[in-house]
């Protein structure tokens, strides 16, 4: 009987994929993040988009978060190398992260923003990132921080906070508004604010934004208010 359904197969175990047709929908799926943010992006609106059906889209990815990620890999994060940060020295390893937050955001400008402001708002999603395609640079990662406590350069209670708030928020905000992020701005960031603010010791209590967990805001009277009278 003839197959008129061209999205099922009958392709032999272990033959490869269609890198081509692979590589078309990944494209498709950058589209929709560039059009529709990360919210837009379902198995439906790629399959449309692609003209393809869900079930070849689950035979390559099993959830959006994992869809979504291998686009960015081969589309943002292509350029960057996911190697772990060991300069030897506290203050290289935070340039060379604060280098490969800038490459993660002009690789895939605007849709790189996107994604990092997706990844406030959906912790599991910048888990996914960070774990498949990081370090993005926006996170002081664990081995930096732990390898500079070790070599005493940071006091045992060294807060990430300072660098997860600070870093990505300010980059944004300056090439938002067209506003230098060179090598000489980001010494000067790394110098004046990172490293002191970290060298405090002092405990913060709460996640900065792009932590992947970021402290919500304590609900105020008129939320309370609001919640009790629903």
């Amino acid at each position: 009987m003839t197959n008129l359904n061209p999205d099922v197969t009958t392709r032999p175990p272990g033959r490869p994929r269609d890198t081509a047709r692979e590589d078309e929908i990944l494209g498709v799926i950058l589209e929709v993040l560039s059009t529709s943010g990360v919210d837009g992006v379902t198995f439906e609106e790629v399959a449309r988009r692609a003209r393809a059906s869900k079930r070849t889209l689950y035979r390559r990815w099993a959830t959006k978060q994992e869809m979504i990620v291998a686009a960015i890999k081969a589309g943002p994060a292509a350029a960057t190398k996911p190697e772990p940060i060991d300069t030897g020295s506290l203050r290289g390893d935070l340039l060379a992260l604060l280098e490969r937050l800038e490459a993660t955001m002009d690789a895939g400008e605007p849709i790189s923003l996107t994604i990092m402001q997706a990844g406030l708002r959906d912790p599991d999603l910048c888990e996914h990132i960070e774990a498949s395609a990081g370090p993005t640079g926006a996170r002081l990662t664990d081995a930096v921080l732990q390898s500079a406590i070790a070599r005493g350069e940071l006091p045992a209670t060294a807060d990430r906070f300072a660098y997860e708030e600070v870093a990505a928020g300010v980059l944004i905000i300056r090439k938002l508004n067209g506003l230098s992020t060179d090598a000489t701005y980001r010494e000067a960031l790394v110098d004046a604010i990172l490293i002191p603010a970290l060298r405090s010791g002092v405990e913060a209590g709460q996640h900065g934004i792009f932590s992947g967990a970021p402290t919500p805001s304590a609900p105020t009277r008129t939320d309370e208010h609001e919640r009790l009278h629903d």
